[in-house]
């Protein structure tokens, strides 16, 4: 049974009652000074109580503090993973043969990037740019086809900025993501390199928020780690870190370790509904929403239930019938030596049934 210490009104009536017992005369109302002098002591019993069952959450890191927390991970030599920039590329226009110069700053929206490379607009009129953020965090994570400019274009170089690709931004580890780790080196210790041990390893890389084992995926002695960032592809730089780190830290009998980020399985829907108490214009947020909740679940290489798709679309309020046309069934990706396919959302068509 578990301890618990007793409350303030508690001590005060035991107090009074001691009291009482001793001297039988003793006024002991609400307005004497007994009941001022038992209702000072209890408040400060009360507070030694509390003190005492504080120390008690620091002795279990599943109940510490932020700080205690980080004492408990210091032990085990972990500490919190910091925020990383997202990365990626940019698409540029301008006259053929134009130089670009690395390090041009772009602003998209209050966020601000800087390409990384240089470069000559190719006879296309085009360019496709590397650019990291100017500051770590998810927010500098970007949809492919958001529009910036730069801040001062070059000569020949049009000022907008298509982004291509910008990915790999993290934020801070919160205090319980880095229980989650230090709860897991607990439970599953180190084993000379199986599995949970390299997953371990790259949890351990900022800017790496999963990551994902296939024993054998190439043959014999190979182990294949696939890593996400904020549920989004990772940047160049966090796999190279992780396969450095990796590299580092597994067993030297182990034949070849890959790092890699999955690969993108768009999956486009097209789904006709009918309705009742709700316009389509509503529907199709709802059934969007139903859609990236259950695309936040799906990890690299696990199969789309269509099933189950549809369980989350007939449960939605409003919704008195549907009929799935695409996709036509489970949405099975790709685990093989070349790579590893992660189903994603992609175009949803919502309309009514005829």
């Amino acid at each position: 049974m578990p301890h618990s210490t007793p409350s303030y009104a508690d001590i005060r009536d035991t107090l009074l009652r001691d009291i009482k017992n001793q001297l039988p005369d003793a006024d002991i109302s609400i307005d004497s000074d007994y009941y001022v002098r038992a209702s000072s002591v209890a408040s400060c019993a009360e507070g030694i109580y509390q003190h005492q069952n504080w120390i008690v959450r620091q002795i279990f890191p599943d109940t510490a503090d932020s700080d205690f927390l980080r004492l408990h991970a210091r032990t085990r030599s972990m500490t919190p993973k910091s925020a990383t920039k997202a990365s990626g590329t940019v698409l540029l226009t301008g006259q053929v043969g134009s130089p670009v110069p690395s390090d041009l700053e772009v602003k998209i929206g209050t966020l601000s990037y800087l390409t990384s490379a240089s470069g000559v607009i190719g006879a296309d009129g085009t360019l496709t740019i590397a650019a990291i953020a100017s500051t770590a965090g998810t927010a500098s994570n970007l949809a492919v086809g958001v529009t910036g400019s730069f801040v001062s274009a070059p000569s020949g170089v049009s000022s907008q900025v298509t982004v291509v690709l910008m990915t790999g931004g993290t934020d801070d580890e919160t205090d319980t993501e880095l229980l989650a780790r230090l709860l897991e080196l607990i439970r599953r210790p180190p084993a000379g390199g199986n599995k949970y041990d390299y997953r371990r390893w790259a949890m351990s890389v900022d800017g790496v928020s999963a990551a994902y084992v296939y024993p054998l995926r190439r043959g014999l002695g190979t182990v294949d780690v696939v890593i996400t960032s904020s549920g989004s592809l990772p940047s160049a730089e966090t796999i190279a870190a992780t396969q450095s780190y990796i590299d580092d830290v597994r067993p030297v009998t182990a034949k070849n370790s890959l790092v890699l980020a999955p690969t993108y399985k768009a999956n486009d829907w097209h789904i006709q509904l009918k309705l009742s108490g709700i316009t389509l214009s509503e529907a199709t947020s709802l059934v969007n929403s139903a859609l990236d909740d259950y695309y936040s679940n799906l990890t690299p290489g696990e199969t789309l239930v269509r099933s189950q798709v549809e369980g989350l679309i007939t449960n939605i309020s409003g919704v008195t019938d549907r009929t799935v046309i695409a996709p036509s069934g489970n949405v099975i990706p790709t685990v093989d030596a070349t790579k590893v396919e992660w189903c994603r959302k992609g175009a949803v068509t919502v309309e009514l049934m005829a």
